[in-house]
């Protein structure tokens, strides 16, 4: 199916990116991995099938955003599927978050991929058939407490997923949205370990993830959220989102005992 499709995957320096990245080129795709950082995206191209381009480039910039852009207009084969993965977390108190960690949280998770996909979407709307996917969170449907600018992000990032795919109705863009549930990756800072210990946690190894993924492609389906008690607890706070306060309350404890001191968050 994505034998010689063209995919541009962000965030693929390592983590879900990077396995997500083997996934494809197994199936044949080539890939334009992009990543800060050049020694992280050499080390998971050569652990991939086929040859791929490896693309430095930051998305929070606009200088990054033009040059992956002004790439992608020159390689030959066009723009098949473009996969905006690159995010980063946040579990800090939100009354001891600086303006700018606020900011960059909002700009790399939210603002930053909806302006490189509308950079993109000509390359994509010049071919027949084309996706746009959305890797988002299990807290854009299930807020957490200590993750607030982060869930507002992704929060947002689901919204945008969901208006795009209806604007782009009947076109040649699909627009599709995976939310993953928590993954052991350098994601998550030592407190955010050891809240997933705490709260015993459901949490999947980036291979299984990157699995679940590649199958929601292969699928028809517009969204997809990893996990049936994610899912479920994501419906029940669209519809009883008092219940989901009263569930979560028993944690709270749990989550103000792992969170960062003042002053202490990461960057």
């Amino acid at each position: 199916m994505y034998n010689n499709k063209v995919i541009l995957l962000t965030g693929a320096g390592s983590g879900i990116g990077a396995a997500i990245a083997k996934e494809l080129s197994e199936l044949g795709a080539q890939l334009i991995l992009v990543g800060r950082q050049q020694e992280n995206l050499e080390t998971v191209n050569q652990k991939l099938s086929g040859r791929h381009d490896v693309l430095v480039a930051d998305i929070s910039s606009s200088a990054g955003r033009q040059t992956i852009k002004e790439h992608c207009e020159q390689r030959a084969g066009g723009l098949d599927m473009l996969i905006n993965n690159a995010g980063v977390s946040a579990f800090t108190r939100f009354e001891s978050m600086s303006e700018e960690k606020i900011a960059s949280v909002i700009n790399i998770n939210l603002t930053s991929t909806i302006l490189l996909t509308q950079q993109l979407l000509p390359l994509l709307q010049a071919k027949p058939s084309t996706q746009i996917v959305n890797i988002g969170s299990a807290f854009a449907s299930l807020a957490f407490a200590g993750f607030t600018v982060y869930s507002a992000s992704k929060y947002g990032l689901k919204g945008f997923t969901e208006a795009l795919r209806r604007e782009l109705h009947g076109g040649t863009v699909d627009v599709r949205y995976f939310a993953p549930r928590g993954t052991k990756t350098p994601f998550n800072d030592a407190n955010a370990e050891a809240l997933n210990i705490a709260i015993k946690a459901n949490i999947d190894t980036p291979e299984k993830v990157a699995a679940e993924f590649v199958a929601f492609l292969q699928s028809k389906k517009a969204r997809h959220f990893v996990g049936w008690q994610e899912r479920l607890f994501g419906r029940l706070n669209g519809l009883f989102p008092g219940l989901i306060d009263k569930a979560l309350a028993g944690q709270h404890p749990a989550i103000m005992a792992c969170l960062p001191k003042s002053g202490g968050e990461k960057n």
